[in-house]
């Protein structure tokens, strides 16, 4: 059940330092709301690459939105705009062969929602206008300059800047007080992999020791280095942004509740699928917004003039189910603050 819109609660590590300015970016780019399209009989393509399988409903639900958004702006598929969509789930190489299609097609702007599709279709085209929702590092990826200009062909919208991570930990601390010890799942071979763990660390007077779990090994190896973490007691879990994250949602929150582990995620999908608490953005809003960057450069506008921008809004989500299942006593303050909660 929803609770509050937004949290002006979680000071501190959350004071984020783009929100002011993303927020009056994110006014210009919606007061296009009202405007019609200008009818000059020419129909537009749009591609649409993203890292989810079409079967997928949290997937589909997002690019959902991402059409309808469009629709209200006055791009109607079939009448003046045309749609190509590619899927596909943490596979590097049916990545690269849609974003050759795509661009291929010669659309007049593409959309995804993902590092490594990014990566790719910078293989592919350094021209044609790509706009990203959901990525966490894009200057450190070496997608765009700079958050402010960017620079080239692509901009878009991040999913969340790194101190979120300091909080990941607080939360989890908060949730469950008496652990001592947090694993950190996490990509070390990727900048946001390395910055998300840095903002960790950052969380030394609460006096939790960290240990590293690579994800860049394979689920089994993955498995392992948890259930070794698991045999000591007092233990938790810090998921962390990550292509391997993303690609095995449910079967990371099944791992942490098969060794008991109170777990703290940055997407809400985790959550869903069983996992104890997330904090994060909401991603629906990320499609809304990236919508609108698109209508922008449909319009004639250029990637490189339109600055990357962070959320304005940010969810935290429990799962009282899962809480009872680990034998954890939700505190009142903390269920006070969640935006969603799961029962």
């Amino acid at each position: 059940m929803r609770r509050r819109e937004v949290m002006a609660l979680l000071g501190g590590a959350t004071a984020w330092p783009l929100a002011a300015r993303a927020a009056r970016a994110s006014e210009a780019s919606g007061q296009r709301g009202d405007s019609k399209v200008q009818a000059d009989g020419r129909m537009r393509r749009i591609g649409v690459l993203m890292n989810v399988v079409d079967n997928d409903p949290e997937g589909q639900a997002r690019r959902a939105v991402f059409v309808q958004r469009l629709k209200e702006l006055g791009w109607i598929e079939g009448r003046n705009v045309r749609f190509d969509f590619r899927g596909g789930a943490g596979e590097g190489e049916l990545y690269r062969q849609y974003a050759t299609e795509l661009v291929a097609l010669s659309p007049d702007v593409i959309f995804t929602n993902a590092s490594a599709i990014v990566a790719a279709l910078q293989q592919v085209t350094r021209t044609q206008p790509i706009v990203f929702a959901s990525v966490i590092d894009p200057v450190g990826a070496g997608m765009v300059e700079s958050l402010a200009r960017p620079g080239g062909n692509i901009t878009g919208f991040i999913a969340f800047e790194y101190a979120i991570g300091a909080k990941w930990l607080e939360l989890l601390k908060e949730i469950a007080p008496g652990m001592t010890r947090a694993a950190v799942l996490r990509d070390p071979a990727i900048a946001a992999g390395i910055g998300q763990f840095a903002a960790i660390q950052a969380v030394g007077p609460i006096g939790i020791e960290l240990s590293v779990i690579s994800t860049r090994g394979d689920a089994g190896a993955v498995e392992n280095a948890v259930a070794a973490f698991a045999r000591r007691a007092n233990g938790g879990l810090v998921v962390t942004g990550s292509p391997f994250a993303a690609n095995n949602v449910g079967p990371i929150a099944a791992l942490a509740a098969r060794h008991k582990l109170p777990a703290v995620y940055p997407f809400r999908y985790f959550v869903s699928a069983g996992g104890l608490i997330s904090y994060g953005p909401d991603l629906a809003d990320q499609f809304r917004a990236a919508a609108g960057y698109v209508d922008r450069i449909l319009r004639g506008e250029k990637p490189a003039d339109l600055p990357v921008q962070a959320p304005t809004r940010y969810e935290l989500v429990l799962n009282l189910k899962t809480a009872k299942a680990l034998g954890l006593d939700v505190p009142s303050t903390l269920l006070a603050r969640a935006d969603e909660v799961i029962e």
